[in-house]
């Protein structure tokens, strides 16, 4: 983007949009609500395609702002907080510098918009393409139903430890969650079988034994806005890397731990964890009805591999088998 003339910071938080120009030097503040979003568009849509807007990743307050943004034409970017804070550190400008003395009684969120802007044009960061308003739903959809299914294993461990006399009203709300999370899977299924796109990419995914429809509906419903935005938001790459690449991403490649001549047992780490555990359930599922699957892992087991490491074996090679069919768009052929 070599012709970005203006860069925009924004501190995101769940009162307000504290906003940092350059090079202007302005600064101002909006509240979080509707009516702050629209005072923020059509503030900032004056400079048109020649603004870079860039957001800090903020557990999810900054989706609206940056869709409202992208909306009206702006291009924006939403980065990791870690990489706008190591940068800071890096050159020395730190946000406190970055304003002066005189706007130190402004607050730190004007501080750290400023910052922001400053990491947005020394880095450029691309700007990435927002979901558009389905595939929105799908996401609140599915990130609902992860919220019920969290909150049944908290409640199924606190039973256990509750009072006989109190367990009733426990299992009042048990019952309740397992219907909402019910309700749910059939909403997803449903926005997922209305777009054409996704039910020939749904099709793809569910010809494999064992992937079920929230493994399908948790990789197709969560894009990334970014390499760097900081959340793990599903598997949107899926059929444009290779093995190597795909199994490194989810998290199930082995990775070494040798140190001249120690030989340190192999393990997997880091990777997207929500993909991770649909992938787990889906092995599980496969290593009983899918017939490679089934046989890989019986084979890992009868050469003595422990049923942890065998299982791992299992995820990475039904991942690579999900990578392949959706890269050549053909489907599950179990031959």
């Amino acid at each position: 983007m070599d012709e970005v003339s203006c860069f925009i910071g924004i501190d995101v938080s769940k009162a307000r949009l504290d906003v940092y120009l350059l090079p202007q030097g302005e600064s101002f503040a909006v509240v979080h609500d509707d009516q702050g979003l629209s005072e923020l568009t059509r503030r900032l849509a004056v400079g048109g395609g020649s603004c870079l807007v860039v957001l800090e990743a903020t557990g999810g307050l900054q989706e609206r702002a940056a869709a409202d943004l992208s909306a009206a034409g702006l291009a924006v970017a939403v980065v990791n907080p870690r990489q706008v804070r190591d940068f800071a550190r890096a050159t020395g400008r730190l946000a406190k510098l970055v304003l002066g003395p005189a706007s130190r009684t402004r607050g730190t969120d004007r501080l750290d918009a400023a910052a922001i802007a400053h990491f947005a044009a020394a880095v450029r960061p691309a700007p990435h393409a927002l979901p558009d308003a389905a595939r929105q739903a799908l996401i609140d959809l599915v990130a609902r139903r992860r919220q019920l299914v969290e909150m049944r294993v908290a409640e199924k461990v606190r039973r256990a430890q509750l009072a006989p006399a109190l367990r009733p009203r426990l299992d009042e709300h048990l019952a309740w969650l397992a219907k909402a999370i019910d309700e749910l899977d059939r909403a997803i299924g449903t926005a997922v079988r209305h777009s054409p796109l996704w039910r020939v990419e749904d099709d793809l995914l569910g010809s494999v034994p064992g992937v079920g429809p929230i493994t399908r509906a948790t990789l197709l419903a969560k894009p990334v806005l970014g390499p760097a935005e900081g959340r793990t938001r599903g598997l949107p790459e899926l059929g444009r890397l290779d093995r190597r690449q795909i199994a490194a991403l989810v998290g199930v490649a082995p990775m070494s731990r040798d140190s001249g001549a120690f030989k340190g047992q192999r393990f997997v780490q880091g990777g997207r964890a929500d993909v991770r555990t649909v992938l787990y359930m889906a092995t599980v599922a496969a290593v009983r009805c899918n017939p490679v699957i089934r046989a890989f892992h019986g084979r890992l087991r009868a050469a003595g591999k422990p049923a942890k490491v065998a299982l791992t074996a299992a995820m990475r090679k039904l991942l690579v088998i999900l990578n392949a069919i959706a890269r050549t768009r053909q489907p599950w052929q179990s031959a």
